[in-house]
């Protein structure tokens, strides 16, 4: 008998102890990983841990970054927007021709002459950023239709308004002011749109982790019903993540404006990708009601470096995408694999 219970509790152990194994590895895996790429491709290019590149590294993957951090509260709640490039283009061009002053000649001007000041171009930015993600809420909760066709259609109806208002052509040449934020530098070399990054990740975190919204955020991502019966307004929670992630795509368009000193219509292309690989491979699940800031800041640094490592060794843009889009497929493979382990 007491052979028996030895046996018993030995087994248990073992299992505990593996089970407890796959937790730790399925939480830090980003960041893990994160860590061997910079080993192994510092390793291999010498230049890939020079100080410019590092800083390099950081500023690109601040745009991409900020609007990650409003996906991961839309993917939070098991919703998905496909329209975020098209957003942030929209709301950058709008931006420029505040800054410009107005929708005459700011086509043609290359000067640094300002129109309605830095400050209302950041408004009109944010202002459009959170009209389209109030109009994409509001036509999923209240007209239920799936947020994939919602942003769907948003993202061609957004980019169909930037080419529209823009005519198609660039609006470039803003001044100092304008300009500062993307591109101005602190303490020596750091840049400010990074820092602009990061303070807006640890505000997101705070409020995500520490706040009755963002527990009712995970509330609603597990289990909208039973969010509902609990007295949660849950169509006004999902509404409300789509009006975040579209702020940040405001807030991303003009400093990516301010940071190539141009706004074009064909900015963001792409970005949806990106910004959605951040969030899975940091660890957000794509089911909703599980992850985090943290995570979604790790998985956009692994991106950027990703990127950035494969540019140094000359690889293929072509295969870039190969290999991102497979890291997708692996994050959330991995995720449901954690999830499968932790019900055994």
């Amino acid at each position: 008998m007491n052979q028996a219970l030895q046996t018993s509790a030995s087994t248990l152990l073992r299992f505990t102890r593996r089970l407890n194994l796959v937790e730790i590895v399925g939480r830090f895996a980003p960041l893990l990983f994160l860590i061997t790429l910079v080993i192994v491709f510092g390793s291999l290019e010498p230049r890939f841990l020079t100080k410019l590149n590092l800083l390099n590294v950081l500023r690109q993957v601040s745009i991409t970054g900020l609007i990650a951090i409003g996906m991961t509260y839309v993917i939070l709640t098991a919703g998905i927007d496909l329209s975020v490039g098209s957003l942030l283009a929209f709301a950058g061009v709008v931006s420029a021709a505040v800054a410009k002053g107005g929708t005459g000649t700011w086509l043609r001007s290359t000067t640094g002459e300002q129109g309605y000041g830095v400050t209302l171009a950041v408004l009109a930015a944010i202002g459009i950023g959170v009209s389209g993600g109030l109009i994409q809420g509001l036509a999923i909760t209240r007209l239920g239709v799936p947020p994939f066709v919602v942003t769907l259609g948003g993202m061609s109806a957004f980019r169909g308004a930037t080419l529209l208002f823009s005519k198609g052509g660039p609006i470039s040449g803003f001044s100092e002011d304008f300009r500062f934020w993307g591109q101005g530098k602190v303490f020596g070399d750091v840049p400010i749109l990074a820092l602009v990054f990061l303070g807006f990740a640890l505000i997101a975190h705070i409020i995500l982790r520490y706040t009755r919204y963002g527990r009712h955020i995970y509330a609603v991502g597990a289990n909208p019903e039973a969010a509902r019966l609990s007295g949660l307004n849950v169509k006004l929670l999902i509404t409300s993540v789509y009006v975040i992630v579209g702020f940040f795509c405001g807030m991303a368009g003009y400093l990516l404006a301010s940071r190539l000193n141009s706004a074009e219509a064909v900015a963001g292309v792409g970005y949806e990708l990106t910004v959605i690989a951040s969030v899975v491979i940091g660890g957000t699940s794509l089911f909703g009601g599980e992850g985090g800031i943290p995570g979604t800041v790790v998985g956009a640094v692994l991106i950027g470096v990703l990127t950035n490592g494969l540019v140094l060794m000359n690889v293929s843009t072509y295969i870039q995408q190969i290999i991102i889009g497979s890291i997708i497929v692996l994050a959330v493979a991995f995720d449901r694999f954690i999830k499968s382990r932790r019900r055994v």
